[in-house]
């Protein structure tokens, strides 16, 4: 299912940024401090930072808590301040490096959170499961703020359990300084040049990962059940791994710094590499990429669902996605927020603006077969 997709700025924003190594939980109460994008679980070396502002630390809030389960690096502290002195809520965010990871912690149980943020294509699997309140965001007042284009998508025709937090695309980052070829291949990772051999970072997301090995050896990477081609892409992850130099979510800083010099990553976190260093570009692979969009979902039976439901409609504010973009540096899906996104680079970046007739694929829910094939994959691959 290939199509062109152009960035619409007026749907404003971008993606998961990576993640700490470790996952990390932030607390705040109102008018404080916290952050989380796509796309790290809590895990043994959780950490949790509380922080108040004008209010009492030992204070309750009247308006409850908010607990979110968000990819790392990826949520605007100023848009929880605001949130929190609107709503006198106390919000907490925790954060995950990747879909599965979230899905399992949210199935588990116990966990305490109250909103994901899934990919499209994981957020059928959530719905399947009975994991997802049916909220209706299409019933609250700032639905009217959706881009069109992103109501009826074919993850939850019409909005009955999702809002648009930030989409935008999967491609390749490179710091030319290292490397002056052409950055818009997969082959970067696949066949990778001399000049970057120990010095490649792949974001330990499956799907995204196991659909580039798909559309480097031209196979289709949309739920893809020829065994045959998979023993191919397996065959070529396993033998171009040894020239990578690690799995990591968390990278910006390590672009930024040049301890990477190439990658599979997103956009935004892309973009944000190159805003500290401007020898990095980030490739458009001519065999084709990924479009995703994140989106903020409340989990069944939730504690505080009324808190959640107010946070949905929140963030379809077209000043409040802004912020989302103004941090994660990628669209949004909210019309309208353009105008307030502060970063001025932001309408003509090129990892904002796709270039013209680029092959894209949007990524579904796969039947449990597929899945299991790559899961195979991906655990050989992960060893």
């Amino acid at each position: 299912m290939a199509l062109t997709v152009m960035m619409a700025l007026s749907a404003c924003g971008e993606k998961k940024e990576e993640a700490a190594e470790s996952s990390n939980t932030t607390t705040t109460a109102p008018a404080t401090n916290t952050t989380a994008t796509t796309e790290a679980a809590p895990a043994a070396a959780t950490n949790t930072t509380e922080t108040a502002a004008a209010a009492p630390a030992a204070a309750a809030p009247a308006g409850g808590s908010l607990n979110i389960y968000n990819w790392g690096n990826y949520t605007n502290p100023k848009l929880l301040e605001k949130f929190e002195k609107e709503f006198n809520v106390k919000v907490t965010v925790t954060d995950y490096d990747s879909n599965d990871v979230a899905l399992a912690k949210v199935k588990a149980g116990g966990h305490g959170f109250d909103i994901v943020v899934p990919s499209g294509n994981y957020v059928d699997i959530f719905v399947k499961e009975g994991l997802l309140e049916e909220t209706k965001p299409n019933t609250m007042p700032n639905f009217k703020n959706m881009d069109p284009q992103w109501v009826d998508v074919a993850f939850d025709k019409g909005r009955n359990y999702t809002v648009p937090w930030q989409w935008g695309t999967t491609g390749i980052t490179v710091n030319t300084k290292a490397y002056q070829g052409d950055p818009n291949t997969w082959a970067i990772l696949f066949d990778t040049p001399a000049e970057l051999k120990g010095k490649t970072n792949v974001v330990p997301e499956m799907n995204d990962v196991i659909a580039a090995a798909l559309m480097y050896k031209g196979f289709s990477p949309i739920c893809n059940d020829n065994k045959e081609e998979l023993k191919q892409v397996r065959d070529l992850l396993l033998a171009a791994k040894p020239n990578w130099i690690s799995m990591d979510y968390g990278n910006v800083e390590k672009y930024a710094k040049e301890d990477l010099m190439a990658g599979l990553n997103w956009n935004g976190a892309s973009f944000r590499a190159r805003q500290q260093n401007d020898k990095i570009v980030y490739g458009y692979p001519k065999e084709g990429i990924t479009v995703w969009m994140d989106n903020v979902a409340v989990i069944k039976g939730a504690a505080n669902i009324e808190n959640a439901k107010k946070f949905q409609n929140f963030i379809m504010d077209p000043v409040n996605a802004a912020m989302i973009s103004d941090f994660a540096q990628y669209a949004n899906g909210i019309t309208g927020s353009g105008q307030y996104i502060e970063n001025k680079d932001f309408a003509t970046a090129p990892e904002i603006n796709m270039p013209a007739g680029q092959k894209t694929f949007i990524l579904e829910s796969c039947k449990p077969e597929v899945a299991e094939m790559n899961t195979a994959i991906w655990t050989e691959l992960t060893k």
